[in-house]
């Protein structure tokens, strides 16, 4: 494990990483408030950065840079006590045919403000970004996306699943523009959310702006409660409510989940979710 108390710092990867390093922040530690990530030509790397602590009030900024034929995969858990207040944002700078892959993970009782911004300024480059947001009493947490197709070929995807208790709130505002030279780009947005309360709020905003026809895109919000139908169908079979409650639950959010291609990530967040802490 690999612990960054650094500030203002860049992290230069110019070699395949065997398994992810990781970036692990705790409140009342130094802390890195601004990291440059620069995943060389031609690597592939992954990186988990773990936020975590009930005193944690920071703002963060992150640059990460994938030059040409690069590929990061790069994951953001989050899970923050009630006295907590961060901003993460997020500059994303992809080269020709480099490709990205975020995966978010925001837990517990803080408040958050997550926004990325990203210019896909070089031909084939290749945006992804899943989160999860699975939130309970008074937390307020909000996801803001700015994606601009400024070349060719340029594909990016943006879906976010909402789980929300109590008074909870939670804010997806994405925006993607597609100019004029971003022939044959792709994009794609998507919210769902599940509702678990009656004051839980959800406010979901994706939007699409496109300047040419020769392209592919689509967007869309759903916003409900659990399936009764389906509660009904686990509960026919001996399944307890509160069981069947939470196998739904896991479902809905093993499709975040199933998008992390390196198993190495996917062994720690198994290992995080036995322990249920970090």
């Amino acid at each position: 494990m690999r612990l960054m108390n650094l500030k203002n710092e860049e992290l230069l990867i110019d070699e395949n990483t065997n398994e992810p390093i990781k970036l692990i922040y705790y409140p009342k530690e130094e802390k890195t408030n601004s990291l440059k990530i620069r995943i060389k030509k031609g690597i592939k790397a992954s990186i988990i950065e773990v936020f975590a602590g009930n005193d944690l009030n920071e703002k963060f900024t992150r640059e990460l840079i994938v030059e040409d034929n690069g590929n990061l995969e790069y994951m953001k858990y989050q899970n923050i006590g009630e006295n907590s207040n961060i901003e993460l944002e997020y500059n994303i700078d992809l080269k020709n045919d480099a490709k990205i892959k975020m995966t978010n993970i925001e837990l517990g009782k803080g408040k958050n403000i997550n926004q990325f911004n990203t210019k896909l300024n070089s031909i084939n480059s290749n945006l992804n970004i899943y989160g999860l947001v699975k939130i309970a009493n008074t937390t307020n947490s909000k996801s803001i996306f700015k994606t601009f197709h400024n070349n060719q070929n340029c594909f990016s995807d943006i879906k976010y699943k909402h789980i929300l208790d109590d008074s909870s709130k939670a804010t997806f505002e994405a925006l993607s523009v597609v100019n004029e030279e971003a022939l044959n780009s792709k994009v794609l947005q998507n919210s769902n959310t599940i509702l678990l309360s009656d004051d839980a709020v959800i406010f979901a905003q994706p939007h699409l702006e496109i300047n040419i026809d020769e392209l592919e895109a689509a967007h869309g919000a759903t916003t409900g409660s659990l399936n009764k139908e389906q509660l009904l169908y686990l509960e026919s079979r001996g399944i307890e409510n509160k069981k069947a409650k939470q196998m739904l639950l896991k479902a809905f959010e093993n499709e975040v989940y199933d998008n992390i291609e390196d198993i190495k990530i996917k062994e720690f967040l198994q290992e995080l979710e036995g322990e249920r802490n970090v």
